[in-house]
């Protein structure tokens, strides 16, 4: 969509205001184009309709007080940008996207470091596909005597009792163990983030 640039007389009104929809593009560049556009276009229209108000001061003088008020966009946008990638992740589920939205967030509170942690220990599972696949005799889930579990690749592997539990389904099971706790993690994020708006 083309959004319409405001027109000035004044040659600084003009270069004052296209490096404020710079800055406020550049804040938002993480996100959708929708998103991007939305956002251009409700600070567009606040500065239009702020400039109609004008009480006959310079046009420049009216811009920059008007520019003053709304703030510096990198940190006016700071909690929206944030709040609006986590709503993009929650929605496609794209590891990229959420892991995008959590490091927005991390100033947002400690639940967002532990969400990031969450999905960091998925990549262990994918360690362990890998470590399975180049030493397969060392690397799966074993017991001892019915009592002790490690995933992983334990320490007393040649102990008389240890036994590995998957053989050949280690993978498959490591697999599906990510896409389920991948799901299970990206909708407790979606649900904190519902909790979040009703407060």
């Amino acid at each position: 969509m083309k959004i319409e640039n405001l027109k000035f007389s004044e040659a600084a009104s003009k270069r004052v205001y296209q490096d404020y929809m710079n800055r406020i593009k550049k804040a938002t560049k993480s996100l959708s184009q929708q998103n991007q556009d939305d956002i251009y276009m409700e600070f567009n229209s606040h500065i239009f309709e702020a400039m109609n108000h004008n009480n006959q001061r310079s046009e420049i003088d009216a811009l920059l007080d008007i520019l003053e008020k709304l703030g510096p966009p990198e940190e006016v946008l700071k909690l929206l940008v944030a709040d609006k990638k986590l709503e993009q992740a929650t929605k496609t589920f794209n590891p990229i996207h959420i892991l995008k939205a959590l490091i927005l967030n991390f100033t947002n509170g400690i639940s967002y470091v532990i969400f990031f942690i969450l999905y960091l220990l998925l990549f262990g599972f994918v360690f362990l596909i890998f470590a399975k696949i180049s030493n397969p005799a060392e690397v799966g889930l074993y017991y001892k005597d019915h009592t002790m579990m490690v995933l992983g690749i334990p320490s007393n592997i040649n102990e008389i009792g240890v036994k590995e539990i998957l053989g050949n389904w280690f993978i498959p099971v490591m697999l599906l163990s990510i896409v389920v706790f991948y799901f299970i993690i990206t909708l407790l994020l979606k649900l904190k983030k519902s909790i979040n708006r009703k407060k």
